[in-house]
């Protein structure tokens, strides 16, 4: 219980003194808000803090620190470590800097800010990227939704039935303005969201359950090793490439720059502090990474959910918990898709103000995620982690080109080199490792992976920092 209280201070912490820090580098100012000097009642809609607030979290918050949690936790108390100085470190600088750079850019997604910070290369792969990912993530936050109704409604009700109830609501989401259904809705979940994780992490401690004690060694059943499956496997809840097509929607509509800590980096921690209590309570729960492994096989991700919830909460605190659940991985793959609907009508600038336009991206766009919904999750799950990650990667070297170019002291830009850098590595280990990858062994795959980080870092450092080029010769070098 001891790490797990340090860890959770050290979150609220982060919050206070690295998101400071960050924000003073960036520096936010009173300039006017693109929901402001671009309000079109449709996506660009002036919203307040606290209703920001929530819709980033419910956004960002999908299964992802759920379900990857519970599978991190088979790897050992290690998997808390991650989660608090990856989502410190690197996911909240993520996500607040994709959030203000798109700001300074009048909302622009992040597939333009790789391409004005990276190049007309980048934005290609990072178009591609970003549009399979959202589609996975669509796709994955209808299955396991799906199941989990499923569990708690009569047989009749499967989880056919229910993916198509949730994707005829994913066609009124991405259509309609965002203050129709996301703006009155999303508070409302983001409160039940923070409601249930309340209620697990104190069924945990008054029903008696240890949490493990921290402790560096790999406990995966399977030996599975820790680097680099557990930095991929935990990627909502610690560094998520996802964020970065998510914080631009409510970069449309935020009033004030001075917001954005408290939207962009503290929504990320709030999810961090999600991912912990799942992680905590899938360790608690099952007393063993054997034990949890084994029901993670036997019941699946969404199997596992309900049972700790009505294990910890009884039946009506167990269903309450898992529309909880629930509410995550929906309000995550409505805006997934109403996400891909406006980086295409960025990308090819399709106006959006017609009702006939956004219908003719967004159905075909669905159309995809309900063929997808037919394949294995977890196969759809390693793709969308391995994507996610990559996507993560880009867009923190994008964010650290942008401060190399407008800050004064270049050196800050580190604060998004360094963990992009980081996210280098762990991209390319993961796909020369994997068995979706290339399937090397980590006696190949480990130097490759720490080589590609060095070789990224270096060309940051020698054309942008020291100044042996200029940041828009580095980006017309793509």
């Amino acid at each position: 219980m001891i790490t797990f209280v340090a860890a959770l201070l050290l979150l609220f912490i982060g919050y206070f003194v690295y998101g400071k820090f960050v924000s003073n580098i960036f520096k936010p100012d009173d300039r006017t808000t693109p929901a402001i000097s671009r309000n079109d009642g449709v996506d660009y809609v002036p919203m307040k803090t606290w209703r920001v607030f929530l819709i980033q979290l419910l956004n960002i918050a999908g299964t992802g620190p759920i379900f990857g949690a519970l599978m991190g936790a088979v790897f050992g108390p290690t998997v808390f470590l991650w989660i608090v100085f990856g989502s410190i470190l690197g996911g909240a600088v993520h996500d607040y800097l994709t959030g203000m750079v798109s700001l300074r850019m009048d909302g622009a997604s992040i597939v333009e800010i790789t391409g004005k910070y990276l190049g007309k290369n980048m934005r290609r792969i990072m178009l591609a990227f970003s549009i399979v990912l959202l589609i996975l993530v669509g796709t994955v936050f209808v299955t396991s939704p799906a199941a989990l109704l499923a569990m708690l409604t009569p047989g009749s009700f499967n989880t056919g039935f229910w993916v198509i109830v949730i994707l005829i609501y994913y066609i009124l989401a991405t259509l309609l303005p965002v203050d129709k259904i996301i703006g009155k809705m999303y508070p409302i979940f983001g409160v039940t969201l923070i409601i249930m994780a309340v209620g697990i992490i104190g069924g945990i401690i008054f029903k008696g359950y240890s949490i493990p004690e921290m402790q560096l060694a790999n406990l995966h059943p399977k030996d599975l090793p820790i680097w680099p499956f557990m930095f991929v496997t935990v990627a909502c809840g610690a560094v998520s490439g996802f964020h970065a097509t998510q914080s631009p929607m409510m970069a449309r509509c935020i009033k004030t720059e001075k917001e954005g800590q408290v939207v962009f980096y503290g929504a990320m921690i709030a999810e961090a502090v999600i991912a912990l209590v799942w992680a905590a309570a899938g360790a608690a729960f099952y007393g063993s990474t054997e034990s949890l492994s084994g029901a993670l096989t036997s019941f699946g991700q969404s199997g596992v959910v309900y049972n700790i919830s009505q294990g910890l909460l009884g039946p009506v605190g167990g269903v309450l918990a898992v529309v909880g659940v629930i509410a995550c991985p929906i309000t995550s793959g409505d805006t997934a898709f109403r996400s891909a609907r406006l980086i295409i009508a960025d990308r090819f600038n399709i106006s959006q103000k017609e009702l006939s336009k956004r219908l003719w991206i967004t159905i075909p766009l669905l159309a995809i995620g309900a063929v997808l919904t037919q394949l294995d999750f977890n196969v759809l799950w390693r793709y969308f982690s391995w994507s996610n990650q990559t996507l993560a990667m880009i867009a923190l070297w994008a964010c650290a080109v942008y401060l190399c170019k407008h800050l004064d002291k270049k050196m800050y830009s580190l604060a998004a080199a360094l963990p992009a850098a980081f996210m280098s590595a762990v991209s390319a280990t993961y796909i020369l490792m994997a068995d979706e990858g290339f399937k090397l062994s980590s006696s190949i795959a480990y130097p490759i992976g720490v080589a590609f980080a060095l070789v990224c870092f270096g060309v940051f450092i020698i054309k942008g920092v020291n100044n042996k080029g200029t940041v828009e010769e580095v980006s017309n070098e793509g």
